[in-house]
């Protein structure tokens, strides 16, 4: 379902003559769809609008473009969409345009296919999916010496805190030892999870294969990797951006993730998918429409819904509730999952984003929230490195300045 508008609203949103608006439309700039049955009405896509009018605006004021791409607000961005907010640097990593992802020019949704998770990081870190570094995936840190965690997100910033002091390798800042180190610091963190829940590692299982060990669920090993895959990388967000600014500075690629980490560890981040599994959780006791409406109330906005990047669905969201359609289609979470997202369909066009997905894929294999967020983190440590080492490979030092607003 596509939110759509009347002719008078697009015009409004515009600042145009139907006239023009029917221009846009000859030219491919906005889809016109039949309006309601019976009348001879169109109406105007909404998402087209909106990143039309974005990118007139940055066009007429190209300052506040530039600005509301580091601000990042979602108002912002939601007015312009993936292409109406101004980019601040370059990036040959991940592509999201016209409602797709890629990492390198290669499909996301063909690499969770048919990928493995080590593959995708060589490829996010090298360019060649081939080119997996040699280095055994074993973490040569003791891993006795770290601090007793009392959840899997505080036993990864131990581990990295640890390896960032500890680590002589990670020193070491010729390029040619990055994805080494990259992929030392992967398989430290998935070793690290593997002693969090009592388990001793298992570095000759590929890295779904473990995790998929550590949560005691062989049986969800596919479904961990298409989600590892899908989730190594998304861009600026907030924490890439934040392994960015840190790898500018000269830290260590540990570092680097452990500031990731902690940007992740944010309501307006990666813990949205901690309200979209107490929505889930509820609606498989009660009636969906109340739990969304509940869920609503507390978070502000109906959680696990909607995406300023995806105005027309997250794929990643799509390709993980097909994969649990797939293999779990009489799984009561898979059912309530589908009877939230019709009840919301009901009142507004909102499609269901990867928070939605990594809850429901979470309590289907019987994991508690905080693990739809130590998922989204071991999945986007591949980003962050890959983030991390561009940014080291050019050289780049991120130091934006404020416009300043105070006393005189």
């Amino acid at each position: 379902m596509i939110a759509s508008l009347t002719t008078a609203q697009a015009c409004e949103q515009l600042g145009v003559k139907p006239a023009t608006l029917y221009a846009y439309v000859s030219r491919g700039l906005i889809r016109s769809v039949p309006g309601p049955s019976g009348t001879r009405q169109r109406r105007y896509d909404a998402g087209d609008v909106q990143a039309l009018a974005g990118r007139q605006a940055t066009r007429r004021d190209p300052q506040a473009g530039v600005q509301a791409a580091v601000q990042g607000s979602l108002d912002g961005l939601r007015a312009g969409g993936a292409g109406g907010v101004t980019p601040i640097l370059d990036s040959a990593l991940t592509r999201i345009e016209d409602g797709g992802l890629a990492y390198r020019g290669v499909d996301a949704l063909s690499l969770a296919d048919t990928a493995t998770v080590e593959e995708v990081a060589a490829l996010l870190w090298t360019g060649d999916p081939g080119t997996r570094p040699a280095l055994p995936l074993r973490a040569r840190l003791n891993l006795t010496r770290h601090p007793r965690a009392d959840t899997p997100l505080e036993a990864l910033g131990y581990a990295l805190t640890y390896a960032g002091a500890h680590d002589p390798d990670a020193l070491d800042t010729r390029p040619v030892t990055g994805p080494r180190q990259a992929a030392r610091i992967l398989t430290l963190l998935h070793a690290t999870a593997e002693r969090h829940a009592g388990l001793p590692p298992a570095p000759d299982l590929p890295l779904h294969a473990r995790l998929a060990r550590t949560w005691g669920r062989p049986d969800g090993a596919d479904l961990l990797r298409r989600a590892l895959i899908l989730l190594a990388d998304h861009e600026l967000n907030v924490s890439a951006f934040t392994a960015r600014v840190t790898a500018s500075g000269g830290a260590s690629l540990a570092h680097c993730t452990l500031a990731a980490l902690s940007a992740l560890q944010g309501a307006r981040h990666g813990l949205g998918a901690l309200h979209a599994h107490d929505l889930l959780s509820a609606a498989l006791s009660g009636d969906p429409r109340a739990a969304l409406r509940d869920a609503t109330r507390r978070a502000g906005h109906a959680p696990g819904f909607g995406h300023a990047l995806y105005p027309h669905g997250d794929p990643r969201a799509r390709a993980l509730l097909n994969a649990l359609d797939v293999q779990f289609p009489e799984h009561p979470v898979t059912r309530a999952t589908h009877a939230v997202i019709r009840a919301h369909a009901g009142d507004t066009a909102e499609h269901p984003n990867v928070d939605l997905a990594l809850a429901a894929l979470t309590l289907v294999l019987g994991r508690p929230a905080g693990d739809a967020v130590t998922l989204f983190a071991l999945a986007r440590v591949t980003g962050w490195l890959a983030h991390a080492l561009e940014t080291r490979a050019g050289g780049q030092f991120i130091r934006p300045r404020a416009r300043y607003v105070g006393p005189a």
